[in-house]
Protein backbone atom coordinates (compact mmCIF):
# COMPACT_ATOMS: atom_id res chain seq x y z
CA UNK A 1 0.00 0.00 0.00
CA UNK A 2 1.40 3.38 -0.65
CA UNK A 3 1.51 5.97 1.72
CA UNK A 4 0.49 9.54 0.92
CA UNK A 5 1.55 12.54 3.31
CA UNK A 6 -1.24 14.92 4.66
CA UNK A 7 0.77 17.58 2.03
CA UNK A 8 0.88 15.65 -0.60
CA UNK A 9 -3.28 14.53 -0.26
CA UNK A 10 -4.70 17.86 -0.99
CA UNK A 11 -2.83 18.97 -3.39
CA UNK A 12 -3.06 15.68 -5.08
CA UNK A 13 -6.70 16.66 -4.70
CA UNK A 14 -6.63 19.67 -6.35
CA UNK A 15 -4.61 19.25 -9.43
CA UNK A 16 -7.72 16.47 -10.01
CA UNK A 17 -10.38 19.18 -9.47
CA UNK A 18 -8.17 21.45 -11.44
CA UNK A 19 -7.92 18.43 -14.38
CA UNK A 20 -11.81 18.53 -14.26
CA UNK A 21 -12.58 22.16 -14.53
CA UNK A 22 -10.19 22.47 -17.40
CA UNK A 23 -12.31 19.95 -19.10
CA UNK A 24 -15.52 21.02 -18.62
CA UNK A 25 -13.89 24.35 -19.66
CA UNK A 26 -12.59 23.49 -22.79
CA UNK A 27 -16.28 22.64 -24.13
CA UNK A 28 -17.20 25.94 -26.93
CA UNK A 29 -20.65 26.54 -28.35
CA UNK A 30 -18.99 26.33 -31.28
CA UNK A 31 -17.61 22.44 -30.49
CA UNK A 32 -20.97 21.92 -30.13
CA UNK A 33 -22.51 23.01 -32.76
CA UNK A 34 -20.15 20.97 -34.81
CA UNK A 35 -20.98 17.46 -33.01
CA UNK A 36 -22.72 15.39 -35.43
CA UNK A 37 -25.08 14.30 -32.63
CA UNK A 38 -26.41 15.71 -29.61
CA UNK A 39 -25.17 15.65 -26.06
CA UNK A 40 -27.80 14.60 -23.57
CA UNK A 41 -27.96 18.20 -22.61
CA UNK A 42 -26.30 21.29 -22.13
CA UNK A 43 -25.85 22.98 -19.25
CA UNK A 44 -24.76 26.42 -19.25
CA UNK A 45 -22.44 28.29 -16.26
CA UNK A 46 -22.25 31.54 -15.23
CA UNK A 47 -20.10 32.57 -12.37
CA UNK A 48 -17.95 35.97 -12.77
CA UNK A 49 -16.85 39.22 -10.35
CA UNK A 50 -18.69 41.45 -12.29
CA UNK A 51 -22.44 42.02 -10.27
CA UNK A 52 -23.50 43.50 -14.13
CA UNK A 53 -22.37 40.64 -15.73
CA UNK A 54 -25.91 39.01 -16.78
CA UNK A 55 -26.24 42.20 -18.73
CA UNK A 56 -24.31 40.36 -20.91
CA UNK A 57 -23.82 37.28 -20.57
CA UNK A 58 -27.70 36.13 -20.62
CA UNK A 59 -27.91 37.43 -24.34
CA UNK A 60 -25.59 34.84 -24.74
CA UNK A 61 -27.07 32.56 -23.58
CA UNK A 62 -30.43 33.36 -24.90
CA UNK A 63 -28.82 33.36 -28.39
CA UNK A 64 -26.33 29.97 -28.00
CA UNK A 65 -29.47 27.83 -26.66
CA UNK A 66 -31.54 29.72 -29.80
CA UNK A 67 -28.39 28.49 -32.19
CA UNK A 68 -28.37 24.75 -30.04
CA UNK A 69 -31.51 24.24 -30.31
CA UNK A 70 -31.69 25.12 -34.30
CA UNK A 71 -28.88 22.24 -34.63
CA UNK A 72 -30.19 19.68 -32.14
CA UNK A 73 -33.85 19.82 -31.85
CA UNK A 74 -35.21 18.72 -28.40
CA UNK A 75 -31.85 19.46 -26.62
CA UNK A 76 -32.40 19.96 -22.78
CA UNK A 77 -30.31 22.77 -21.23
CA UNK A 78 -30.17 24.35 -18.40
CA UNK A 79 -28.57 27.31 -16.42
CA UNK A 80 -26.44 27.96 -13.12
CA UNK A 81 -25.31 31.35 -12.31
CA UNK A 82 -23.38 31.24 -8.98
CA UNK A 83 -21.43 34.25 -8.68
CA UNK A 84 -21.69 38.35 -8.27
CA UNK A 85 -23.88 38.53 -10.92
CA UNK A 86 -26.29 36.32 -9.78
CA UNK A 87 -27.59 38.84 -7.46
CA UNK A 88 -28.87 41.11 -9.91
CA UNK A 89 -31.85 38.51 -10.21
CA UNK A 90 -33.05 39.30 -6.90
CA UNK A 91 -36.98 39.99 -7.18
CA UNK A 92 -36.12 43.49 -5.05
CA UNK A 93 -33.37 44.07 -8.27
CA UNK A 94 -36.24 43.80 -11.17
CA UNK A 95 -36.54 47.11 -11.68
CA UNK A 96 -32.99 48.31 -11.93
CA UNK A 97 -32.18 45.53 -14.29
CA UNK A 98 -35.88 44.80 -16.06
CA UNK A 99 -33.99 43.20 -19.16
CA UNK A 100 -31.89 39.91 -17.55
CA UNK A 101 -34.71 39.77 -15.69
CA UNK A 102 -36.92 39.75 -19.07
CA UNK A 103 -34.66 37.14 -20.85
CA UNK A 104 -34.12 35.04 -17.30
CA UNK A 105 -37.97 34.37 -17.32
CA UNK A 106 -38.18 33.94 -20.61
CA UNK A 107 -35.53 30.97 -20.96
CA UNK A 108 -37.23 29.27 -17.94
CA UNK A 109 -40.82 30.29 -18.92
CA UNK A 110 -40.66 30.10 -22.94
CA UNK A 111 -37.80 28.11 -23.46
CA UNK A 112 -38.26 25.10 -20.95
CA UNK A 113 -34.71 26.51 -19.48
CA UNK A 114 -34.37 26.09 -15.73
CA UNK A 115 -32.61 28.98 -14.28
CA UNK A 116 -30.47 28.22 -11.18
CA UNK A 117 -28.71 30.53 -8.47
CA UNK A 118 -26.65 29.20 -5.79
CA UNK A 119 -28.95 29.47 -2.62
CA UNK A 120 -25.42 29.02 -0.47
CA UNK A 121 -23.73 32.22 -1.65
CA UNK A 122 -27.37 34.00 -1.48
CA UNK A 123 -27.18 32.89 2.31
CA UNK A 124 -23.72 34.13 3.02
CA UNK A 125 -25.41 37.74 1.86
CA UNK A 126 -28.74 36.96 4.22
CA UNK A 127 -31.10 36.02 0.99
CA UNK A 128 -33.12 33.23 1.10
CA UNK A 129 -34.53 31.60 -1.58
CA UNK A 130 -38.08 33.88 -1.04
CA UNK A 131 -35.95 37.28 -2.13
CA UNK A 132 -35.87 35.33 -5.71
CA UNK A 133 -38.75 35.57 -8.11
CA UNK A 134 -40.45 32.36 -9.06
CA UNK A 135 -39.00 31.89 -12.60
CA UNK A 136 -35.40 31.16 -10.74
CA UNK A 137 -35.00 28.00 -8.88
CA UNK A 138 -32.55 28.50 -5.87
CA UNK A 139 -30.61 25.27 -5.44
CA UNK A 140 -28.81 24.18 -2.46
CA UNK A 141 -25.46 24.80 -3.93
CA UNK A 142 -24.66 26.26 -7.82
CA UNK A 143 -21.56 23.96 -8.28
CA UNK A 144 -23.93 20.91 -6.89
CA UNK A 145 -26.23 21.51 -9.06
CA UNK A 146 -23.77 21.78 -12.08
CA UNK A 147 -22.67 18.41 -11.23
CA UNK A 148 -26.38 16.83 -10.50
CA UNK A 149 -26.31 17.77 -14.50
CA UNK A 150 -23.47 16.08 -15.59
CA UNK A 151 -24.05 13.24 -13.64
CA UNK A 152 -26.98 13.01 -16.19
CA UNK A 153 -24.43 13.41 -18.90
CA UNK A 154 -25.06 17.07 -19.64
CA UNK A 155 -22.20 18.88 -21.17
CA UNK A 156 -21.00 22.14 -19.06
CA UNK A 157 -21.23 25.13 -21.43
CA UNK A 158 -18.84 27.88 -19.29
CA UNK A 159 -20.49 30.96 -20.80
CA UNK A 160 -17.31 33.42 -21.29
CA UNK A 161 -16.90 36.65 -18.38
CA UNK A 162 -18.39 39.79 -19.02
CA UNK A 163 -14.86 41.38 -19.63
CA UNK A 164 -14.00 38.68 -22.51
CA UNK A 165 -17.95 39.41 -24.39
CA UNK A 166 -17.52 43.38 -23.90
CA UNK A 167 -14.00 43.12 -26.06
CA UNK A 168 -15.95 41.05 -28.85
Amino acid sequence: MIAISSRLLPALFGLFALNSVATAASVTLDDLLARAAAPAGVVFEIVDRDPGALDIALPWVKQAAQRLKARHPGLPMALVTHGQEMFALQTGKRAGNPAIHQIAESLSRDDGIPVHVCETYAGRRGLAAEDFPAYIDVAPAGPTQIRNYEALDYVRLVVPRSSALRAR
